[in-house]
C-alpha cells in the first residue's frame, strides 16, 4: 500500500478526497490516502511546494497564478483533473438584505441579471466582497457579476479571507458581501448574519471549482501513483454524483475529523436545498454541485486560457503569451493517460468555446459519444481560447 499526502481545505468539495479514503476507492487502487486539513489556500499551495504534501485539492486558479509567475518562487505545479464545478454561494449582510426586501427584490436565488441589478441599486459608495484567494474562482465569478451588473472596478473593494472566516468577517462588519464555497455560506446564514442572493451556478453554469493539483515532478517521476490517486478520485466524484449518495456523503464529511459540523449543513451544499435566510427560507439550486456527471473532470486547457486572460489583464500581462503559458498546466494528457483505462469519457480536443452550451449536450468521444454539461454564462459571455492550443 502506498501511502500519499493530501492537503486540503475543510469544504464539502473535498468529498472526493473524503470518500476515496472512506469509502476504499483509494484502498482499491492500492492507496493509503493521509488527509492534511489547512486553514488558508496559501498554506496548501505552500505545503506542496516544499514536497510536505503529494496533492492537494486546490482552486482551479491557483497553478495558473503561479504559472503566470504571480505567487512565490515554488516548483512547477500541474492540474491534472478537476474535482468539482460549483458548490459557491453568493451572501450579503443583513443590512443589505433588509434594503434589498425593501426595494421589492424576491431572493429567488436564480437570476444573476436581476439580483445584479437590485444590488447595484441599493448600494451608497464602495461594497466590500470577502473572497477566499486572489487566484479562485470566486473572485472571477465576482468581478465578472458586478462587472456585467454595473459596477464600476472602483466601487468594489475585494478582500481575502479563509473560507471559514467568512461569517466572523460578516458579523464584524468588514465585509459586505462574500462569495465562499459551501458550508461556509450556509454557516453565516445559520449564525444569523447572512443572506443568500446567489449560486456561483447562475453567473456560469459550470464554474470549475477545484482541481486536483501536483507538482510537476511528482506527476512526472511517480506516474503509477499519480494515476492510482486520479482514478481513485474519478470513482469517488461518480460515486458522489449519484443523488441517493448525497446524504452519506453529507453525514461523512461533517464528522470531526473533517468539516466538524452537523451534517445538515453539509448537506444543503450537497444537495443544493439551501436556507438562504435566517429567517427559514428555502431554495433549491439545481447542480448546485457536481463532481463527475457531464465531464465534470476533465481539465479543459480552454478554462486555463480564460482564467489566465482574466489575471494576466488584471496584473498588466500581455495576455496570449500567459493564456499559452497557463495551458501547459493544465494536464489533458495525464488525464488521457491514466484516466482512459478507468474507461472515462474522452473528449476529442483538449479546447473548446467555452460558455458556449446553454443545455447539457451529447458529443463525440474519443469512443463513441459524451455528454457535455452545460456552461453558459448569465449574460451571454463566450471565450475562444488561442488557436495553437486547440487540439
Amino acid at each position: 500500500m502506498k501511502r500519499l499526502r493530501l492537503g486540503y481545505l475543510p469544504l464539502i468539495d473535498a468529498a472526493p478526497l473524503v470518500v476515496a479514503r472512506e469509502l476504499g476507492f483509494a484502498a482499491e487502487e492500492g492507496l493509503a490516502l493521509e488527509l492534511r486539513a489547512f486553514g488558508a489556500w496559501a498554506q496548501v499551495r505552500d505545503m506542496l511546494g516544499a514536497g510536505l504534501v503529494d496533492a492537494a485539492h486546490m482552486l482551479v486558479p491557483m497553478p495558473l497564478g503561479q504559472a503566470l509567475g504571480l505567487g512565490p518562487a515554488l516548483p512547477a505545479m500541474d492540474l491534472v483533473m478537476f474535482l468539482s464545478h460549483g458548490g459557491q454561494a453568493i451572501a450579503v449582510n443583513r443590512a443589505l438584505e433588509a434594503r434589498l426586501r425593501d426595494a421589492g427584490h424576491d431572493f429567488a436565488f436564480r437570476d444573476a441579471g436581476a439580483a445584479g441589478r437590485a444590488l447595484r441599486a441599493v448600494v451608497a459608495g464602495r461594497l466590500r466582497v470577502g473572497v477566499p484567494f486572489p487566484f479562485s474562482t470566486q473572485l472571477e465569478l465576482t468581478s465578472l457579476w458586478l462587472s456585467a451588473s454595473g459596477f464600476a472596478p472602483a466601487a468594489v473593494e475585494l478582500v481575502t479571507l479563509p473560507p471559514p472566516m467568512m461569517a466572523d468577517a460578516m458579523a464584524s462588519g468588514e465585509v459586505d458581501a462574500f462569495c465562499v464555497g459551501e458550508p461556509w455560506a450556509s454557516v453565516a446564514v445559520e449564525r444569523g448574519v447572512a443572506a443568500l442572493l446567489l449560486p456561483g451556478t447562475a453567473i456560469w453554469r459550470a464554474p470549475p471549482e477545484k482541481g486536483l493539483v501536483l507538482r510537476r515532478d511528482f506527476a512526472e517521476t511517480r506516474p503509477e501513483e499519480t494515476g492510482a490517486l486520479m482514478r481513485a478520485l474519478w470513482r469517488a466524484g461518480r460515486w458522489l454524483d449519484a443523488p441517493e449518495h448525497r446524504g452519506t456523503a453529507a453525514e461523512i464529511l461533517s464528522r470531526a475529523e473533517y468539516l466538524d459540523l452537523p451534517p445538515v449543513l453539509a448537506e444543503r451544499g450537497l444537495t443544493g436545498r439551501l436556507m438562504i435566510a435566517p429567517a427559514g427560507h428555502m431554495r433549491a439550486a439545481p447542480d448546485f454541485v457536481a463532481f463527475h456527471a457531464g465531464a465534470a473532470s476533465f481539465p479543459w486547457k480552454s478554462i486555463a486560457a480564460l482564467i489566465a486572460g482574466r489575471i494576466a489583464r488584471r496584473h498588466g500581462l500581455p495576455e496570449t503569451p500567459a493564456m499559452l503559458a497557463a495551458m501547459r498546466h493544465f494536464r489533458t494528457d495525464l488525464y488521457r493517460q491514466h484516466l482512459r483505462p478507468a474507461g472515462a469519457a474522452l473528449p476529442g480536443a483538449s479546447a473548446r468555446i467555452e460558455g458556449a452550451l446553454a443545455e447539457d449536450r451529447v458529443v463525440p468521444a474519443e469512443k463513441g459519444q459524451m455528454i457535455l454539461r452545460a456552461d453558459g454564462f448569465f449574460d451571454g459571455f463566450s471565450f475562444e481560447p488561442p488557436l495553437p492550443s486547440r487540439n
